[in-house]
């Protein structure tokens, strides 16, 4: 079972920039915001104008706690933009990125906070010290430094498995069974014959197009639609007659 995920803001300069965390938060399935040292959140202000539906749960629900209360109370993992970049300091290194957290995460038997800090400095040395683990995004090493809510937005997000049930969109795309697939092969197959493709040629066609469908994973209704193409095409090809018809009308 995975841990319960909290988000914890650490003197966080700009009332919106929490308030784009806690939109990210109920983006992506999580629900308790702590805040150390916060700024005032008017609700009339900036934090619940960039909260999006937020403003109505995450955000009013919010709990001012203190960093010793994280320490205390969590497993953490603290969020920064630079690192060490050897073993020889550990205080930054070694870290993880988003995309493996959920991995390191998914087995952790507590209660489980995710760290960030001021949008200037982030978290000071002497804070990650104090935290179990660090995350870092990558980026790029001429501008590494991600606003608040962004660099929220991007953890937040490799954590979904985690944290959300179901999502708007399916999770995988559904491949066509292998009768339709099978059936637009033998379409492709009399089209060949149609236009006469060089008869040598077509087994090496044949075995072409099958690699693409088999990289692709088409779906039954693209795959029931190229066949639909394929069958016209040779119902034409056969039968010229039926152009002229067309064309006529």
């Amino acid at each position: 079972m995975p841990p319960d995920i909290s988000v914890a803001v650490v003197d966080a300069e700009t009332p919106g920039n929490v308030g784009t965390v806690a939109r990210a938060m109920k983006n992506f399935g999580l629900s308790d915001l702590l805040l150390v040292d916060p700024p005032e959140l008017d609700p009339e202000g900036e934090a619940y104008g960039m909260a999006g539906h937020a403003r109505e749960d995450v955000l009013p629900n919010a709990r001012e706690v203190t960093f010793d209360h994280l320490v205390d109370s969590f497993h953490t993992v603290g969020c920064t933009a630079v690192t060490n970049e050897d073993a020889r300091k550990h205080v930054r290194y070694p870290f993880r990125t988003p995309a493996d957290l959920a991995d390191s995460l998914r087995d952790v038997e507590a209660d489980t906070c995710i760290v960030f800090g001021r949008e200037r400095v982030g978290l000071t040395n002497d804070e990650l010290g104090r935290l179990d683990e660090v995350c870092a995004i990558p980026a790029s090493a001429d501008y590494p430094v991600l606003n608040l809510g962004q660099a929220a937005t991007v953890v937040i997000y490799e954590l979904r498995e985690l944290t959300v049930a179901e999502a708007q969109v399916p999770d995988e795309i559904e491949r066509a069974d292998e009768a339709e697939i099978e059936g637009l092969h033998q379409e492709f197959v009399r089209y060949l014959r149609n236009v006469n493709h060089p008869e040598e040629k077509r087994a090496k066609a044949r075995r072409l197009l099958r690699r693409v469908l088999g990289r692709a994973h088409p779906t039954g209704r693209e795959a029931r639609t190229l066949r639909g193409i394929l069958r016209r095409g040779n119902g034409l090809l056969e039968h010229p007659e039926r152009l002229r018809d067309d064309r006529e009308e």
